[in-house]
């Protein structure tokens, strides 16, 4: 087999296929829940907070330095942004949360849905099985 037709069977598989959606699809909640945790949820802690925006909250280490026209910087600020950190966590764990509810609802809907009958060729196999196991026991 070829390297060609190896890669392929492989590209083509179902396995593959399902993989590639599952990361598009992640992809495309994150950007939903970074915009649910920007706009709805951070705004209202940060208010309560004293109307601080997360991401401006930092540590400035070393000042920056501002050319004589303000518009370029002589020195950068070097500084800890923890704002940032906090908003990322928060981002994480609404992510995480809402992962596990879709996983709890799905675990749910699938124990309720009802048991697959067995073929019939399947249940008379088994009758001939249970059959067996008792005249083996009878003496």
């Amino acid at each position: 087999m070829g390297i060609i037709s190896e890669f392929k069977e492989f590209a083509l598989k179902g396995n593959f296929l399902d993989l590639a959606v599952g990361v598009i699809l992640g992809a495309a909640s994150g950007e939903v829940v970074k915009v649910l945790v920007d706009k709805l949820i951070t705004p209202p802690i940060g208010l309560l907070l004293g109307r601080v925006n997360f991401n401006d909250l930092k540590i400035v280490l070393q000042q920056g330095v501002k050319s004589a026209d303000g518009k370029e910087d002589v020195v950068k600020e070097v500084a800890l942004g923890y704002g940032s950190v906090a908003q990322s966590l928060i981002s994480f764990f609404l992510t995480a949360f809402v992962v596990f509810l879709i996983v709890r609802g799905y675990n749910r809907f699938r124990a309720k849905a009802p048991p697959a009958e067995q073929p019939a060729q399947e249940k008379l196999l088994t009758e001939i099985r249970d059959l067996m196991k008792a005249g083996a026991k009878a003496p």
